[in-house]
């Protein structure tokens, strides 16, 4: 498996303590929200501003190193980009979000009815329902 340091590398990036550690908080807990990731990073290494955060990820998220998607309702999410077009499937009733992979097995997923001149390379599809631990919960 890659490192984080060399991911960064590989992307051009500097490689920054902050840098390092966002990689590892996403390795660790995908679909983690930008604050869910500040906690972990302050954990991690100590003091560090909310806006430093938001700029590692924007920075990793401009180098393809990690993926950002908003499920409705939801605050953005942030994920190792895996450049695998997986999807989601996300509980109605405790946000719990897991991946799944593409319907088809082949990209884009889906074919557009009309692609309207499009040359479509990706799919963002969400699946919404209840997750097992909510739906037992259910009569």
């Amino acid at each position: 498996m890659t490192t984080p340091t060399e991911l960064l590398r590989d992307a051009q990036l500097r490689v920054t303590r902050p840098r390092v550690t966002v990689l590892e908080v996403l390795r660790d807990h995908p679909h983690a929200s930008a604050d869910a990731v500040a906690q972990q990073v302050r954990a991690a290494i100590g003091t560090v501003s909310t806006q430093a955060v938001y700029d590692v990820l924007h920075a990793l998220e401009s180098a393809s190193l990690i993926r950002r998607f908003e499920p409705a309702g939801s605050s953005a999410r942030y994920e190792l980009q895996a450049h695998d077009n997986h999807h989601h499937l996300v509980c109605r009733r405790c946000g719990t979000i897991t991946d799944v992979e593409c319907g088809t097995g082949i990209r884009p997923c889906m074919d557009a009815p009309d692609d309207h001149g499009f040359a479509i390379d990706e799919t963002e599809v969400t699946y919404w329902g209840l997750c097992p631990e909510c739906k037992s919960l259910d009569p």
